[in-house]
């Protein structure tokens, strides 16, 4: 069984601590065989207003050639990033893609809602009730469907992100249930234009999508699919990853895909 954390974040986040290198040791104390870092990368700041002018690309290239020669031939590396918000300024985002250096993967994602809702930071969301927060998950999902019609990027990340926050941080029972045209839309959107999603294994919780999303996602033609941690501390590297292929059997999957250059590569399960 061929195992890769496509998701994973070090020191070069703003809301991370460790080396690449330290990453990198802890993937290859989980058993991984592969590991690509995905550090967050946007155009406006996380209050989805203010432009980022500038995206320090020596600074995650310095610090993914020490996490290389460390490693050595222990593990297989590869370099990404987690695109964020980049549908709030298509013209910022080409502008700071046009610096970087040459990347294996690019997740597109979505952490903020419109400014319906002051674009808030998800994590910040604090709905007063059930109503609030299934507006709000509305609201994600147009913000979502507007990055898949954009498609430059190779998946789509946690399809189902809200619910990290709104369930486990903040105690409500919800599911994207009700949100099936929405969902189906938006799936279908990312395998016309060739891209496809994560299967984020949410550090051990509900993964983000879950089984029925999966399945749709399979079912509808989909095959392009990572699966990535979220680790932005060492003891999740790793964490579920070997549980989720299962999962991924179960839905009908018969591979998964890493990333070079841009170009996937395929693994069975």
């Amino acid at each position: 069984m061929y195992l890769a954390d496509y998701h994973v974040h070090s020191r070069i986040s703003p809301d991370a601590g460790c080396s690449m290198a330290e990453m990198a040791e802890a993937a290859i104390r989980a058993g991984m065989n592969e590991l690509c870092f995905t550090d967050h990368v946007e155009p406006v700041a996380w209050n989805g207003r203010d432009p980022i002018e500038f995206y320090d690309w020596d600074a995650l290239s310095q610090e993914f050639q020490e996490a290389q020669d460390a490693a050595g031939d222990r593990i297989r590396l590869r370099l990404g990033i987690e695109l964020g918000e980049a549908v709030l300024d298509l013209p910022r985002t080409a502008a700071l893609l046009a610096d970087a250096p040459e990347l294996d993967f690019i997740i597109g994602s979505t952490h903020i809602l419109s400014e319906r809702f002051s674009n808030v930071d998800m994590y910040f969301f604090h709905p007063k009730d059930e109503e609030e927060a299934l507006l709000g998950i509305a609201d994600y999902l147009k913000l979502v469907k507007r990055t898949a019609e954009w498609g430059q990027f190779n998946v789509l990340g946690h399809l189902t992100l809200p619910l990290r926050y709104l369930n486990e941080n903040q105690g409500f029972h919800l599911s994207f249930d009700g949100f099936e045209a929405e969902v189906e839309d938006l799936l279908r959107t990312l395998i016309r234009s060739g891209c496809g999603i994560e299967l984020n294994t949410n550090r051990g919780h509900t993964p983000l999508p879950d089984k029925k999303w999966l399945q749709m996602y399979r079912d509808l033609g989909g095959e392009i699919i990572t699966l990535g941690t979220d680790a932005h501390t060492p003891e999740f590297v790793g964490c579920a990853v070997q549980a989720r292929q299962q999962l991924l059997r179960q839905c009908g999957f018969t591979k998964f895909c890493t990333f070079e250059k841009r170009q996937p590569i395929w693994h069975s399960l």
